[in-house]
């Protein structure tokens, strides 16, 4: 029986509407978008320039992060340090920026600083076997606490020579009077979604997710990958510091506390799966939106600030639901 073209074009446009309608990081978006218009129509300020640029500046680090944790979970890992991680580059960073040096060295010594943390959790997780919740949580109390010992828990606001420079990457505004870490991020987002899409990298880290035993049958270098996603999510928290230490002007022990947990919430919102195999850059970024839209609402609508976990839990769990819905529609 012979299919004509207009019925295959059918089909494809089925298809495609049928995935878009499935798909989580969709939904998620429709609930950004449905948010900001009732925050405009509700407000008088959610929908003004300063406010807008406050959203899509402080959306930046949390997202900035969670795309490096989405590769993590994708793999079927979690990642419990990246908060303390960012702590520990930023003031990697501002001291040896405060010594004397220039801006170049402190970028290299932050960056260094994060390679060798992700490394040594993917080091400890992948050839050792050590549960990924285990190590990450170790780290996340090791490397707050080597920011501690770095700065002998004192505030560093001044970063030498270029300390200017610093507070310009962070805080200005170059292309269009859009913030720089907008800028950051977008461009961060489009290199984590190529590679996801398009690279053998990106495919072996959706095989060892979907099926570890299996992708090591066909040669998968498991173990390798494992180790790079790990080094791939401190990196991502390793930059987010760098660019909030020039926002902020200042780096404190306190800096990105909790912040993992805001990260890991933005992937899983975003449409990744604690199981592993499911996950995009995309999502990551939609999960990080509807965070901080929910955030500056709740000030906005005079609402107490202290009501901000419940709304993130609460779609946490919607987003669970959501999958397991979708699972099981999937499975009849």
């Amino acid at each position: 029986m012979s299919v004509t073209l207009e019925q295959t074009i059918a089909h494809k446009q089925h298809g495609w509407g049928t995935r878009l309608l499935n798909s989580q990081t969709f939904w998620v978006l429709m609930a950004v978008i449905a948010a900001c218009i009732f925050l405009s129509l509700a407000t008088n300020s959610f929908a003004t320039t300063a406010n807008l640029f406050n959203i899509t500046r402080n959306v930046t680090f949390v997202a900035i992060v969670a795309l490096g944790m989405t590769l993590v979970i994708i793999t079927g890992g979690i990642d419990l340090s990246v908060g303390s991680v960012l702590c520990l580059c930023s003031m990697v960073l501002a001291v040896v920026m405060h010594a004397g040096y220039g801006i170049e060295v402190g970028i290299l010594a932050s960056l260094g600083t994060a390679i060798i943390v992700g490394g040594f959790n993917g080091v400890l997780i992948a050839y050792f076997g050590f549960p990924p919740f285990v190590v990450t949580l170790g780290m996340l109390s090791i490397a707050r606490s080597l920011a501690m010992v770095a700065s002998n828990n004192t505030v560093v606001f001044q970063f030498g020579p270029d300390h200017d420079l610093l507070l310009s990457i962070g805080g200005g505004a170059w292309f269009f009077g859009i913030a720089n870490p907008v800028v950051y991020m977008v461009v961060l987002a489009l290199l984590t979604g190529f590679v996801l899409r398009w690279t053998k990298f990106g495919r072996h880290v959706y095989a060892i997710g979907g099926n570890e035993h299996a992708a090591t049958l066909t040669g998968v270098p498991v173990k390798q990958i494992k180790v790079a996603v790990y080094v791939i999510s401190a990196l991502s928290a390793g930059i987010a510091g760098i660019i909030q230490t020039g926002w902020l002007g200042a780096v404190t022990t306190n800096i990105g506390a909790g912040m993992e947990l805001q990260v890991i919430a933005a992937a899983v919102i975003g449409g990744a799966n604690l199981a592993g195999g499911v996950g995009t850059a995309f999502g990551a970024l939609v999960g990080a939106a509807l965070i901080e839209v929910i955030r500056n609402s709740l000030g906005l609508l005079g609402i107490n600030a202290f009501w901000q976990g419940t709304f993130i839990g609460g779609a946490i769990v919607l987003a669970v639901m959501f999958d397991r819905i979708r699972n099981f529609r999937q499975s009849d």
